[in-house]
Parts: C-alpha cells; structure tokens; sequence
C-alpha cells in the first residue's frame, strides 16, 4: 500500500482527491491537511509515503512547506498547480526546490478536471510513491570546457575517458522527457558549454501555458540560448528549443538547406503534447545516422518509435539509467528495444552530449 498524504486548503479538494485516490487498493490516505503548517505535522505523526501539496494556501504556501520538507525529511511531493503562467513560475520554482512532479488544475473547470486527472494522477502516484525519491545529483559539478578550448577527445564532467561516440559526430542534438523531465533538463542543458556547435531540439510534456516560463528559466541559468520553439524558426547552432506545450514540434527543409521547425495544433494521434514520438521521427528523416537522440525520465513509451527510426539511419541512442528516474519507463521502453547506446546516469549525460559533437 501507498501511504498518501492530501495538503490542500479546499475541503472540496481534500475530498476529491481522497475519493479519487482511495479508490486504487494499492493506495491508502492517511491523512489530509489544510495548509503547510498542518501538513508538516501531518508528516511527522503519519509518515506516507508521498503527497500531493496545493501550492497557495493560508498560514503556510506549498512552497515554504516544500522547502521544510526537503530540509527536514525529503519524500516524494507532488504539486497541484493552475493553468496560468504565473501558476507555471510557481510550479517550476517547487520543482527545483525538490517536488518530483505536478498535475495541472484547471480553475475554471475544476470538477471537469479532476475527472480527467483520476487516472494520471493515480499512475504517478503507484509508480512515485513504490520507488520512493530518486538518485539526487551531487550539487555541484564542473562546467564543462568550451569546445574550442577543449583539446580533441578529452572528456568533460564525470565522463568516461573513452569517447561514447568514437570518430563520429552529430549535427543535432534531440531530447525527450515527461514525468520529472524539467528537473533533469536543469542538470542537462547549464552544462552544456556556450560555443556547443549543434542546436538542440526538446519535446517536455507540458502545458502550453508551463513551457515559455519553462523555457526563460532554462536561459537564465544555461551558457546556451534556450527558448520556446517558434513556427517557421531556422535551428541555428548552440540554441536549445523547447517544443510549445500548444502542438507538436517537428523539422522541415522546406528553403534548401535550412532546417526550420514546425508547430502543428491539429489533434493527431499522439496521446501526449508535445509529442516526442512527432519530433523524433522527423529528425531521423532529416538528419540520417547525424543525430543524438536522448531519452529521459517519462512515463510510457513516447519516443520509442521516433527512436527506432532515427537508430534505423545510424543515429546514436542515450537514456537515462533507472537509479536517477523519477519514473523509468520511456527510458526503459528504449534500454528494452535493444536501441539505447548507453545507459547513463543523469549527472554524466550532459558531458556524454558533448562528447558527441
């Protein structure tokens, strides 16, 4: 049994949740709570297993409490946050603070959304609450040196000092994540040096209100450009682009040699937004046996079948190792196809991508 603990200040909340919850036999509510104040004493006489933390309630916010919790006695804590940008600062800020995921609430349509989280929530839920909290990544890492000063096949980080990629090179750099992925970015994407010499192209399962904030965040702590993917954009080297959580992102050579992206709003048959399965598979058709695919932490398999397209060209396959997952099962849907080249740590991933180019 998942021992789960409610911290939300609407009794309406409380006790949706708590029905939505309960009715899953491998979780069991121990306990609910009106504010941060009530929630930490919650914590220290109930002990569960994992919480889902409203973010603005009275006495004590869900970010100060997530703050104490994370001091005192880390577990797993996932946010409930609101559809507007001002609700995606917040839940980013939680994020690197420690929660390890959130579930959007849609304020104006509050009873029709719960009824569509039950089942994603209950997922995150048995899948977050049986491993419990994932690997941390030390602190404190070197950058690493900028490829123009770095002499030939030196290794960056905590690398292996044989290159993953041997003589070949990679004229694009593609990522998908889900579940946990904005935490993983932020390990990733700072370290990559100012003069990388690729771009880089990322599908997150997001909101679209969550991934422009998501975007200027990344910026602000990277040495690389990072921003929210605009239709009709030329990819342009040492520039990471977020997909729009609005479509799905996906590259075109429409004008000669230059690559532009493309952002498609039509419902396709992707289950998730942006789709990393979309983005995948159009760059194994234009980058044949040049790309870098990395799978990150993600529930279900989105990306496996883009992956195996871009292996079939010779393209290279990274995922990320179980250990540092908050769920592993993107990464596991491609260690299980037989198509990932290495299975890495998340703190060795960002040296292994420049290694590549």
């Amino acid at each position: 049994m998942i021992r789960v603990l409610i911290v939300d200040d609407s009794a309406f909340m409380r006790n949706a949740l708590s029905s939505m919850l309960a009715s899953d036999p491998e979780i069991k509510i121990v306990g609910t709570a009106k504010d941060g104040l009530d929630a930490l004493d919650k914590i220290r006489e109930l002990k569960p297993d994992l919480v889902t933390m409203d973010v603005e309630m009275p006495r004590m916010d869900g970010i100060t409490a997530l703050r104490k919790i994370m001091e005192s006695s880390p577990l797993p804590v996932i946010m409930l946050s609101s559809l507007t940008t001002e609700g995606a600062k917040v839940t980013l800020e939680a994020l690197e603070i420690g929660a390890v995921d959130f579930i959007p609430k849609n304020l104006s349509e509050l009873s029709i959304n719960i009824v569509k989280i039950k089942e994603l929530l209950i997922e995150k839920i048995k899948y977050i609450g049986k491993k419990g909290m994932p690997k941390r990544v030390p602190a404190k890492r070197p950058v690493p040196t900028p490829v123009s000063q770095r002499p030939k096949d030196t290794p960056v980080i905590a690398t292996p000092t044989i290159r993953s990629t041997g003589d070949r090179k990679v004229n694009l750099v593609a990522i998908g994540t889900s579940t946990g992925g904005p935490k993983a970015l932020q390990e990733i994407i700072p370290n990559i040096p100012k003069d990388f010499p690729v771009p880089i192209v990322i599908a997150q399962h997001m909101p679209a209100n969550f991934t422009g904030p998501f975007a200027d965040r990344l910026n602000q702590l990277s040495q690389i450009r990072v921003k929210e993917a605009e239709e009709g954009e030329v990819l342009k080297p040492g520039v990471a682009y977020i997909a729009p959580g609005r479509g799905h992102m996906r590259l075109k050579r429409p004008r000669g040699l230059e690559t532009v992206l493309t952002i498609s709003e039509n419902k396709e048959e992707y289950i998730y937004r942006p789709s990393v399965d979309a983005l995948m598979l159009s760059v194994s058709e234009l980058y044949p046996g040049r790309a870098l695919g990395v799978i990150l932490t993600g529930m279900g398999n989105d990306g496996c079948k883009g992956l195996q397209a871009m292996k079939r060209t010779g393209a290279r396959i990274f995922a990320q190792n179980e250990e540092t997952c908050v769920v592993y099962g993107m990464p596991k849907a491609v260690v299980d196809a037989g198509i990932a080249d290495k299975v890495l740590p998340l703190e060795e991933i960002a040296g292994e991508i420049v290694n590549s180019v």
